[in-house]
């Protein structure tokens, strides 16, 4: 009776996993990257980067993790480091891309350069994957998505320097980033999922 009740005050979906936990140490340990972030934030702030700065950083951010916890999160994230690296190498090939397109549609076509707005259906269904996604697509210039459409699994997104039909390009850029990020943080599920869409695609 007693796992019973613990079930029902905790319901979970399937391929889900909780990233914090209750006991204070776990829930530092598992708080790392969020304790690296808040001590980022902390020098950038001082603008100072000595022993003592980064010292008192640390000392703030466990502070602050502690007196104020967050609520146990669930996700459906999964790493895989080398594809994990396979997707940061590719957002930063893309920004130095993007950028010198960009640059190209500015100097030749200047205020004449046209641009169009895509919705593009996505494949699998996580707010956390969606998230990335738009912010891998949003991170270079010349895209940009402009609204997420959650229900219905939409990302609607501006694109600079388009052609005559810029929906099939946008399309396909779009998804490819969601297969780069589902294959580096994804569940075994999804990546079959983006795979399948993948196949289907190239039909």
């Amino acid at each position: 009776m007693a796992d019973h009740a613990r079930e029902r005050r905790s319901p979970r979906r399937r391929g889900e996993h909780v990233v914090s936990r209750k006991h204070p140490f776990g829930r530092l340990v598992r708080r790392i990257p969020l304790l690296v972030w808040l001590v980022l934030v902390w020098l950038l702030l001082w603008g100072t980067y000595d022993p003592g700065t980064v010292f008192f950083g640390v000392l703030v951010g466990v502070l602050v993790i502690v007196t104020f916890p967050s609520p146990p999160i669930a996700t459906d994230i999964r790493l895989r480091p080398l594809r994990l690296v396979q997707l940061l190498s590719s957002l930063a090939w893309d920004l130095i891309a993007s950028t010198v397109r960009v640059s190209w549609h500015a100097v030749v076509q200047g205020p004449r350069a046209r641009a169009a707005i895509v919705a593009v259906t996505l494949v699998t269904d996580s707010d956390h994957l969606m998230a990335m996604v738009a912010n891998a697509v949003s991170l270079a210039p010349g895209n940009f998505v402009l609204q997420l459409d959650r229900g219905n699994r939409i990302c609607y997104v501006y694109a600079l320097g388009c052609h005559a039909d810029p929906s099939a390009r946008v399309r396909g850029e779009v998804l490819a980033w969601e297969r780069r990020v589902v294959r580096a943080v994804g569940t075994a599920e999804q990546v079959r999922m983006v795979e399948r869409g993948y196949r289907g695609e190239g039909d």
